[in-house]
């Protein structure tokens, strides 16, 4: 598929996928929330793609939402736009492959909310983080208010959605919202090697692994951990934990195959 808003290329277990609107600084509109959908779709259902890098490419993650176009909506028409922002957003979220967010630039509005639904968040010197709807008389709706607060915290949340006020690398790693900070220059060679580093994982655990923390993110802690129990057990049954365990006793590095 040729996608009109997106870049998409595969590299040795690794997907990349590049937001590619740049004469609206990646601005997410109804076609690029879409593309990413289906993409996302297709993503999942690859099993050659280990790990994925989510960018913006080296000037900007995401300015946000295209206002122009959201201006032009009515009820019904937000309605359906921020439907499939969620949905979107959630496609990230849920892909039982890790995702790292790797930003340069902007990550405002709604392409904050993109980077919050990956797994990883890596930030080059500069970047700057926000959710300005409050001063569009709106409120983030891919996922901010749930999102955020789950990543900073309630305070932090209530601070930056109630002030719409944008934060810095240093700001955003101190409250958790992003990992690690690198130079520009360095950036995207860190994310390729985490992912990288990632993708040598069993895919079985990091997609149980991923499962366990969402879950977790939404229920009580009893239930949390009886589904920690079971999901421990049940990797048990597979091939990569023989070959884990057997390669830590011949004191090798273990090769998995996701099975």
């Amino acid at each position: 598929m040729v996608y009109k808003t997106l870049l998409f290329e595969k590299e040795d277990g690794l997907g990349i996928i590049t937001l590619n609107r740049p004469e609206s600084f990646n601005g997410l509109n109804d076609e690029l929330l879409g593309e990413l959908s289906l993409l996302m779709d297709k993503i999942a259902r690859d099993d050659q793609v280990r790990a994925v890098i989510l960018t913006g490419g080296s000037k900007v993650f995401a300015a946000g939402g295209d206002i122009a176009y959201i201006a032009s909506l009515d009820t019904l028409g937000a309605a359906k736009f921020v439907a499939l922002a969620q949905e979107a957003v959630d496609k990230i979220d849920n892909l039982d492959k890790p995702v790292i967010a790797t930003i340069n630039g902007l990550a405002l509005g709604g392409g904050c909310e993109l980077a919050l639904a990956a797994d990883i968040r890596l930030a080059s010197e500069g970047a700057m983080f926000g959710l300005p709807e409050i001063n569009l008389g709106i409120i983030p709706g891919a996922g901010g208010t749930q999102r955020l607060a789950r990543t900073v915290g309630p305070g932090w949340a209530k601070y930056l959605i109630y002030t719409g006020e944008n934060i810095d690398t240093d700001m955003a790693l101190k409250i958790g919202l992003i990992n690690k900070v690198f130079s520009k220059e360095m950036l995207m060679g860190e994310a390729r090697k985490l992912a990288k580093k990632l993708g040598s994982k069993s895919p079985i655990a990091l997609k149980t692994a991923k499962k366990c923390i969402n879950y977790g993110g939404g229920v009580d802690l009893a239930s949390g951990l009886l589904f920690e129990q079971k999901s421990w057990a049940l990797l048990f049954s597979t091939e990569d934990q023989k070959e884990g365990f057997s390669a830590f006793l011949e004191k090798r590095k273990p090769s998995f195959n996701g099975r």
